[in-house]
């Protein structure tokens, strides 16, 4: 795009929304931002007003949104403040938007995503649960919508850096055989099997290399998150389960690999920063600057490790689903994200994470969903048998 891009960023204020702007910033003559949404963090996006001068602010509620139009006020700026997941549709559709940046964490991004999908803007998808739970109906309108798909996760922009330009969704044309998603195996990796039930939510978000929101970080040391990247990849590369294969690399210097019908293995390497890929996608099909540093290759060994199940039946769990297909995957996440959030705070232990997803995965109805009002209904009935068991369990 040679022209200015503009754009709307979702679920500016955690890490992906952080660095985009960052990127964003190092490029003045690229990139006008039209629209910035945040939760909670309200004094940050105040900051990132102030050096970006959206159009548009948005909320989640109606208190947080009078308490930011008076920050922005006393801060002197005219910027128009909106509240609520229609908000979130309004401006991820809004025609004079380009680029959708849809870094909204967890199921509260699914709406807005689907929103710039049917309104065919160019997403750079970050959220993994847009294609985790939704990943068939947001495919259809991705194409319906003529929208452009780039992915965000350090892991599918490597694959999709790794795969053949010309790649139209059939691996096998492209010879591909496999796909080899890296995982770093998160601080736990050789931590005792038996020591598991007493570990922390600070150990938990310790992350050996990337620095991530502590849902994230709890998901990569139970390898959920690499489960739920196995679904994304299915979805963005149409992958069979056969096709996806995790690799443990505890480096995180190789981000992923596409393996070849030849023989040939390719791979994308670089530091830990999520600036890379972000720089990659808001550049397609032109590499831009993102401010990091460049790899330094020497007194560097790179290791490679099978997953163990035992020690991460999450991933397990999320292959199962994938492989059972339907609303499983939903359920899978949904489960995860309320037992995530009871382990975080200190209601749950760390081994119940994965017991009470398998809990809520065994009551689950499979089937495909019609609507998303489908996927919603079985979300809320995932979290709620979760959240029982979990009850029951600390009982």
């Amino acid at each position: 795009m040679s022209r200015v891009q503009n754009l709307c960023v979702l679920g500016a204020t955690g890490t992906i929304g952080v660095n985009t702007l960052d990127v964003v910033a190092r490029h003045p003559e690229r990139f006008n931002v039209v629209a910035l949404s945040a939760s909670t963090q309200l004094a940050k996006l105040v900051a990132q007003c102030v050096q970006h001068h959206p159009r548009y602010a948005v909320v989640m509620d109606a208190s947080s949104a009078q308490q930011l139009r008076e920050m922005l006020a006393a801060a002197n700026l005219n910027i128009e403040v909106l509240f609520g997941v229609e908000a979130l549709e309004q401006i991820a559709a809004m025609p004079e938007v380009d680029t959708v940046m849809a870094a909204i964490v967890g199921a509260a991004g699914l709406r807005p995503a689907m929103a710039a999908a049917h309104a065919g803007k160019r997403i750079l998808l970050a959220n993994k649960e847009t294609l985790v739970m939704a990943g068939s109906l947001f495919m259809q309108a991705v194409a319906a919508g003529g929208a452009e798909l780039l992915p965000i996760d350090s892991e599918h922009n490597a694959i999709f850096q790794s795969l053949p330009r010309e790649f139209n969704g059939d691996l096998a044309a492209s010879g591909v055989r496999r796909i080899l998603l890296t995982a770093s195996g998160g601080p736990f990796r050789t931590v005792p099997l038996a020591d598991l039930a007493s570990v922390t939510p600070d150990q938990a978000c310790a992350h050996p290399n990337w620095v991530m929101g502590r849902k994230i970080s709890v998901d990569s040391a139970t390898m959920m998150n690499k489960g739920l990247e196995v679904i994304e990849a299915h979805w963005l590369f149409n992958a069979s389960p056969a096709q996806i294969e995790v690799v443990i690399h505890p480096q995180s210097v190789i981000h992923s690999m596409v393996d070849y019908l030849d023989g040939s293995v390719i791979a994308q390497l670089g530091n830990p920063d999520m600036r890379t890929p972000i720089a990659y996608a808001l550049g397609f099909p032109e590499r831009i600057a993102s401010g990091v540093s460049a790899l330094d290759l020497f007194g560097r060994g790179l290791t490679f490790e099978a997953p163990d199940y035992a020690r991460f039946p999450c991933l397990k769990l999320a292959f199962d689903a994938l492989t059972q297909g339907g609303m499983l995957p939903a359920v899978l996440n949904a489960a995860n994200e309320a037992a995530v959030a009871a382990f975080l705070a200190g209601t749950a232990t760390y081994p119940a994470i994965a017991a009470s997803v398998e809990h809520a995965l065994t009551r689950a109805v499979s089937g495909e969903a019609s609507s998303l009002d489908d996927l919603i209904a079985a979300d809320a009935q995932a979290r709620r048998d979760a959240s029982a068991y979990l009850q029951k369990r600390a009982a």
